[in-house]
């Protein structure tokens, strides 16, 4: 299994797409490349997002990014639909560097590469999130998602 983190807005929805996509084995939800490696500073530079493992010999970091842009606008700033905030930038990490060349060569191949703003970076440090935040759309599927309904179960089974 291979791993890499995404980051597209509050969390909750990223990750009740991710986990049914194929090859995606686990997700867990935490926040990535903040200021600190500690729960109490969890808001502190960090960009919410979704820990994935895959399978690469059923899915390829490039389905993954094809996949993960349905679910985010990649020319906002800080901001995924009323989420507003440096904690909601969207991103791409991984402690591999050739999924971070890969998530660069998809990038780089679109029509629009100069107007997106998805960073591409290694992980410098990622903090689990809370229980209360994962699979928070499963245990409570009227909270809030920037991502919609049929979007967000479009690959279930």
């Amino acid at each position: 299994m291979e791993v890499v983190y995404f980051a597209g807005g509050c969390l909750w929805g990223v990750q009740a797409f991710i986990k049914t996509l194929p090859g995606v084995t686990f997700t867990e939800a935490g926040r990535a490349n903040g200021a600190s490696n500690t729960l109490e500073n969890k808001y502190d530079g960090y960009a919410e997002c979704v820990k994935t493992e895959f399978d690469s010999n059923v899915v390829t970091i490039k389905e993954l990014m094809d996949y993960f842009f349905e679910i985010i606008d990649p020319y906002s700033i800080n901001q995924q639909g009323d989420d507003v905030g440096e904690k909601y930038r969207t991103g791409v990490y991984s402690e591999d560097h050739k999924h971070l060349e890969e998530a660069r060569v998809f990038i780089n191949e679109r029509n629009d590469c100069n107007r997106i703003v998805v960073e591409v970076v290694p992980l410098t440090n990622y903090v689990r999130s809370a229980e209360e935040h994962q699979d928070r759309l499963t245990k409570c599927p009227s909270d809030y998602c920037h991502i919609p309904t049929e979007i967000l179960n479009k690959y279930k089974n």
